[in-house]
């Protein structure tokens, strides 16, 4: 093999081993600054010693093994002052001399301790949402700080201090790399499922910037969401997560036109969803509704999602199902958002006035008061109610509400055709 091939194929199978790999080292050494030190010195000596002896046959055996050789002499050249190293030193000094077999066979371990031990460490509650949603992508997703602040409209400087703040979280809670048990792990378990779905959500349905979606976060989270469901197939929850991003996903090409403008989900060419992630989504509904506990706010809201990928047009959509389920989501996770969502299925389901029945019992809600979907919703149905005049002032508030140029350019669009529709 030439090369730049070797060069290539390293590269290739350290982003596939990286986060296992950093995920058994993190473990090991209690410290996620010196286990991704370790994990890049193994790749440099990948990178100097590969292309000499060829790529082994299990590559990342050899990665690991080669990054706890590492981590054992540098604790051994340390002072080793304090009873932590010393533990882990003789913990890592019983492994010195495993084969690359015996260390892929821990790897290969099916419960996936390490690699989900490594996720609920980045997704712990110490660590503040915006932080834990940069740490998981940097240590589990690969991204590089220049990407996730690319992904979030950040500057680069401001990502670094999230992740730092959050390493050193970590460090200052005496977080565990170890996967949660009993009761910690169903309350730790939400909060990985809400940084994973925050981070598909800010793909989805971009806060600020010029694009309407960005497509490589939501596909990040997807991965994730998978090695999750793959690491706990026993959750209903996590597999209503993954159902909820797959469908969603699905629709992502056509929320936008050729020109870039928002498409609301009424007016989308739905040729144009991709059903090979519909039948991912459906398939993985099923996996969820077929468990114990499947009515939790993820498997109920891919539930509400299943509704609209089924319907071959917009017309046929069940908006009573969708009501009900919203009935019930409600009763689950309690909020002004789902209160507001709840409103727009009873609309469609039952009329206008309903609609401006239900927004009416929630326009105080705090968390609702600067948030654009509440009269950009008031506005839709007062369209439909023919109160035109009303309409339009609602949509130039949404308008102006909105963070992102494409939903405010949609927003005061609806505003001038009420002008029209008045006229």
């Amino acid at each position: 093999m030439a090369a730049g091939e070797t060069h290539r194929a390293i590269e290739a199978v350290f982003r596939i081993e990286r986060a296992r790999l950093i995920a058994a080292l993190a473990r090991m050494t209690r410290d996620v600054d010196r286990a991704e030190e370790l994990a890049q010195e193994a790749l440099l000596a990948a990178l100097t010693e590969w292309p000499k002896s060829g790529v082994p046959d299990k590559p990342g055996a050899w990665l690991v093994a080669t990054a706890k050789r590492r981590a054992i002499d540098g604790i051994r050249r340390g002072a080793m002052q304090d009873r932590k190293h010393a533990e882990i030193a003789r913990e890592l000094d019983g492994e010195r001399d495993m084969s690359a077999e015996a260390v892929e066979a821990a790897l290969d371990d099916p419960l996936g301790d390490e690699l989900l031990g490594l996720i609920f460490a980045a997704c712990h509650p110490v660590i503040s949402p915006d932080a834990r949603a940069a740490l998981t992508l940097r240590l589990v997703g690969g991204l590089t700080v220049e990407e996730i602040a690319r992904a979030f409209l950040s500057n680069e400087a401001a990502i670094a201090a999230r992740i730092t703040r959050a390493k050193k979280a970590i460090a200052k809670a005496g977080v565990g790399f170890e996967v949660p048990r009993g009761a910690e792990l169903t309350a730790r378990l939400g909060s990985v499922l809400e940084v994973i779905y925050l981070i598909f959500n800010e793909g989805y349905a971009a806060t600020a910037g010029s694009s309407l979606v960005r497509p490589p976060l939501c596909a990040e989270a997807q991965r994730l969401g998978r090695i999750v469901a793959g690491l706990m197939p026993d959750e209903p929850e996590v597999w209503g997560l993954l159902a909820l991003m797959e469908i969603q996903a699905s629709r992502l090409t056509a929320r936008a036109g050729p020109d870039g403008a928002f498409v609301p989900l009424t007016e989308q060419n739905r040729a144009r969803w991709d059903q090979l992630l519909i039948r991912r989504g459906l398939n993985a509904l099923a996996r969820a509704e077929a468990l114990e506990g499947a009515e939790g706010p993820y498997a109920l809201q891919a539930a509400l999602a299943a509704c609209h990928a089924r319907a071959r047009r917009a017309e046929d959509t069940d908006w009573t199902r969708i009501a009900a389920l919203y009935d019930r989501l409600r009763g689950v996770m309690p909020s002004p958002v789902v209160e507001l969502n709840r409103a727009v299925a009873h609309s469609m389901a039952f009329g206008p006035e309903v609609g401006l029945r239900l927004v009416d019992e929630i326009a105080d809600a705090a968390l609702l008061r600067n948030y654009a979907p509440l009269p950009a919703a008031r506005g839709d149905f007062l369209l439909r109610a023919g109160r035109f005049e009303e309409a339009k002032a609602q949509f130039e508030t949404a308008a102006e509400l909105s963070a992102n140029e494409r939903e405010r350019a949609f927003l005061l669009a609806r505003a001038t055709a009420c002008s029209a529709a008045d006229r």
